[in-house]
């Protein structure tokens, strides 16, 4: 690779229409990576102190919760300090980094959802022999499969984005350096790392969604033959939550990514861009603990246990 490649200065563009409120997006995106990452750290802290938490599901909740604090951490801060100072620059190096970081997020982030798709089938369908199917050591498996998983197949993927060339314009159409937009300024064939793109969102994208989804096919036929409307109740409500988030993911995703290109095509990959990297790590950790009654009752058991503690010392 040329040194003179590393000297490229990229300018991200996202929301360049409109100018003139910078500190009114500043103060939005600044209170979405807060409450997100307040709200994730939350939901790792408590399922670290609540002894009846120390299972599989929680276990990779709380793995969950960690990369969509990443998540964030690697793209907003750079956005939030493009709206306070107005310098949009970004060097090659800072630009691929993020890039590469983003994609190991979201690929690790794919698998561990497919993760606790299978966790909630194998408690539900097969309830006698969950102790035995994910066991510790499976459960850390999967995990370290996941993260390990998330990391090669973005190194990989970076490794091929990297020996673009970009003669012509340095201007980023995105909100961070995604590989999209990346693909769109380069002067180099691209048909061929196009392909290579659908083929990464096929396999590690499509592929998960379609086992989660013949997971969550075969949980909701083992509920429906649950007996009492009791064990269906909180059957669901173990799933729910994780339903929701899957599809949140995956709808943005495929939204972002697969949808054909349209007139509007980079306002609209502005838009789901915003809801793939901020609104949704900030809202899963609400969905979790809005709808998941074992989190809940973990999350007041703690408040009272520190009211109870504030008192004693007042006293």
């Amino acid at each position: 690779m040329k040194n003179q490649t590393f000297d490229l200065k990229f300018h991200i563009l996202g929301f360049s229409t409109s100018q003139g409120k910078q500190t009114l997006r500043f103060i939005l995106f600044f209170f979405i990576y807060l409450t997100g990452v307040v709200g994730n750290v939350i939901i790792i802290s408590v399922t670290y102190l609540k002894v009846q938490l120390h299972t599989p599901m929680y276990l990779f909740l709380s793995n969950l919760s960690f990369v969509d604090i990443c998540y964030t951490s690697v793209t907003l801060p750079k956005l939030m300090n493009i709206f306070l100072t107005g310098n949009n620059e970004i060097s090659f190096t800072p630009c691929f980094t993020q890039l590469h970081f983003f994609t190991t997020m979201g690929c690790t982030e794919v698998v561990l959802l497919t993760s606790m798709a299978y966790d909630r089938y194998v408690a539900i369908c097969n309830p006698l022999r969950y102790s035995l199917v994910m066991s510790n050591s499976r459960c850390l498996q999967l995990i370290l499969g996941s993260w390990a998983f998330g990391f090669i197949n973005s190194l990989l993927f970076t490794v091929f984005a990297s020996q673009l060339s970009f003669c012509g314009s340095k201007q980023i159409q995105q909100l961070f350096c995604d590989i999209k937009s990346l693909l769109k300024i380069s002067c180099s064939d691209t048909r061929k790392f196009q392909i290579i793109v659908y083929l990464e969102v096929l396999f590690a994208g499509l592929c998960p969604f379609v086992l989660s989804l013949t997971s969550y096919i075969k949980i909701i036929s083992g509920i429906l033959k649950i007996q009492t409307t009791e064990g269906r109740r909180k059957s669901f409500s173990t799933c729910t939550s994780h339903l929701t988030v899957l599809l949140t993911f995956y709808g943005t995703i495929f939204c972002m990514y697969i949808r054909p290109p349209s007139e509007h095509s980079e306002q609209l990959d502005q838009f789901f861009s915003v809801l793939y990297v901020a609104v949704t790590p900030m809202l899963n950790p609400l969905i979790y603990s809005l709808r998941n009654q074992d989190v809940k009752k973990a999350l007041k058991g703690i408040i009272y246990f520190k009211n109870k503690q504030i008192k004693w010392f007042f006293a």
